[in-house]
């Protein structure tokens, strides 16, 4: 009997620390949507909970027209797409030789990748911001390898692959070696073997990646405000430039409007693949 008790009061114990932090991370969201659709006066002169007299819907038209958050929307789903494009297209085949065969230097590689987890990509922006300086300087050109979205998705994707491979790496090696063993008796090479059995069977790691890097990329902020110039920015540096206007004009609704515009994405997939994100980050690590 103690220990159901013990038990259930732990239930209790949970439940409300649960329904805790939901509050303290839905009440902020639901003030700031608030927020968005009131007028100059509301937001000033009334209380901050207290709802709109009026809702005004153009405040979401000026941020996407006059602040350009319509075009560093569109920045932001470039650089993310291709972002996971390069990933991919490196990770994969990387993960899977890792994952399933043995080679000289293979424990090397495991390390360093692994020591890869460890660095903070917020501490290596200088640096790299330092060396595409001088390349542009070297071989005089401009707009090459700064204020470039094809370079800042490359820089995402290098940034990003110690975690997608030790990921899919954990993933790969939990396949059965007879898949394998089949497709060499059908005549299948090592590539159309990766290609078309073992990545298709390594789907829901796959999809985990995706959607992981997805929000990391979107919501990204230092490295594209370090890289790009202003017309090349991506929401995330956008937003900083229409809270700095509507600061300036004394139009908040607007800046709000902005902060809705970048957190309506995230929000919306993160209820959709919650359950697929959380399951994918328990997968299996590296193994010798």
């Amino acid at each position: 009997m103690k220990e159901k008790k013990k038990f259930s009061l732990y239930k209790v114990f949970v439940y409300v620390a649960l329904i805790a932090l939901a509050i303290t991370i839905i009440v902020p969201i639901v003030w700031v949507f608030m927020a968005s659709v009131k007028s100059q006066s509301d937001l000033v002169q009334r209380s901050p909970w207290s709802l709109p007299t009026q809702v005004l819907w153009s405040n979401f038209a000026t941020a996407f027209q006059k602040a350009r958050m319509g075009d560093y929307l569109v920045n932001s789903v470039i650089a993310t797409a291709m972002s996971i494009f390069f990933l991919l297209i490196v990770a994969l085949p990387a993960s899977y030789v890792l994952a399933r065969f043995r080679f000289k230097g293979k424990k090397f590689f495991n390390a360093l990748f692994m020591a890869g987890l460890f660095i903070n990509t917020n501490y290596i922006v200088l640096p790299i911001y330092v060396m595409l300086f001088h390349w542009e300087i070297a071989l005089q050109v401009q707009d090459v390898f700064l204020n470039n979205k094809i370079m800042l998705s490359l820089i995402y994707a290098a940034t990003s692959l110690p975690f997608t491979i030790y990921l899919l790496s954990g993933y790969f090696q939990t396949l059965p070696k007879a898949y394998e063993e089949a497709a060499l008796i059908d005549g299948c090479g090592y590539f159309k073997t990766m290609t078309k059995i073992m990545i298709p069977m390594a789907r829901p790691s796959i999809i985990t990646v995706i959607l992981f890097q997805f929000l990391a990329f979107w919501n990204e902020y230092i490295m594209a405000f370090t890289l790009m110039e202003k017309d090349n920015s991506t929401l995330g540096v956008g937003l900083k430039f229409l809270m700095a206007d509507q600061r300036a004009a004394a139009d908040f609704g607007v800046m709000y409007a902005g902060l809705v515009i970048v957190m309506v994405p995230t929000l919306i997939l993160y209820i959709l693949v919650q359950k697929k994100l959380t399951e994918g980050m328990s997968l299996g690590g590296l193994k010798d």
